[in-house]
Formats: structure tokens, C-alpha cells, sequence
């Protein structure tokens, strides 16, 4: 295998191939979630899990799930799914989901992405008496 891309590096590290995936499948499926890794390379290593599994492959009721733990304060659990039947697009639609609510939990949490947690309001000044001695 040629030398990864940071984005691939990410996923190939955290990601776990449940049912329905083979591990022979595994590069093509990292492949497919590559785009997810710049998101997540904003954590440390160790603070982010990924698990994705396949139900009833090529069958009617075909489920993609792409589930992702991240642990910080509050620690995210974060669930995407498909039932798109063909494979190859339903990584595609969980990945874009997972992107989305990786960028949404990102933006409620960190004060730098959100003006107002980020404005401090002037505490209004108080006129104190003079306690003047005669």
C-alpha cells in the first residue's frame, strides 16, 4: 500500500469493520470515509472510535450504520445509517451525515465557532457610596 493521506491514517487507526463487512474489505471501505478523517484529526487519537456495520447485505431491508464515539466533555455519540441498496452510496451517505454532525457537535461546543459564547457582556459598574468620615 502507497504512504496514506492524514485523512485516511485517521480512519484506518479508529475504525472497527463489524457484521456484515469482510476484512478484506477493509481498505476499499476506508477509502470510502476518507473525507470524515479532516474532521476528526481536530481530536486526539485516542478520543475517537468508529464502528460501522452492514444488515442483510444486498437483501431488501439493507441497513449501513457508521456509528462514532468521541470522548470529551460531553462525551458525543454519533449515529448515521443508510438503507440506500447500493453499497458504494450508502458509505457515501453515512459519511456525509457523520461529516455533518461531526461539524454540528463541533460548532455547539466549542465557544471559538460560536459569537455568543464567545462575547463576553461588560459587567455594568457600580457606583459605590463614599463611606467618608467627618
Amino acid at each position: 500500500m502507497t504512504e496514506l493521506s492524514e485523512d485516511t491514517a485517521v480512519i484506518t487507526q479508529r475504525l472497527h469493520l463489524a457484521t456484515g463487512f469482510l476484512a478484506n474489505e477493509r481498505d476499499w471501505v476506508v477509502e470510502r470515509l476518507a473525507a470524515l478523517g479532516s474532521r476528526l484529526r481536530s481530536f486526539r487519537g485516542d478520543q475517537v472510535d468508529l464502528e460501522i456495520s452492514l444488515k442483510d447485505r444486498r437483501g431488501v431491508e439493507q441497513r449501513v450504520t457508521l456509528e462514532c464515539w468521541i470522548s470529551r466533555t460531553p462525551r458525543l455519540h454519533l449515529v448515521a445509517t443508510s438503507s440506500e441498496p447500493d453499497l458504494p452510496a450508502a458509505l457515501n451517505e453515512v459519511r456525509t451525515e457523520l461529516i455533518r454532525q461531526v461539524d454540528e457537535a463541533k460548532t455547539r461546543t466549542e465557544p471559538r465557532s460560536n459569537r455568543a459564547l464567545r462575547s463576553v457582556p461588560a459587567l455594568p459598574e457600580l457606583d459605590e457610596p463614599s463611606h467618608a468620615q467627618d
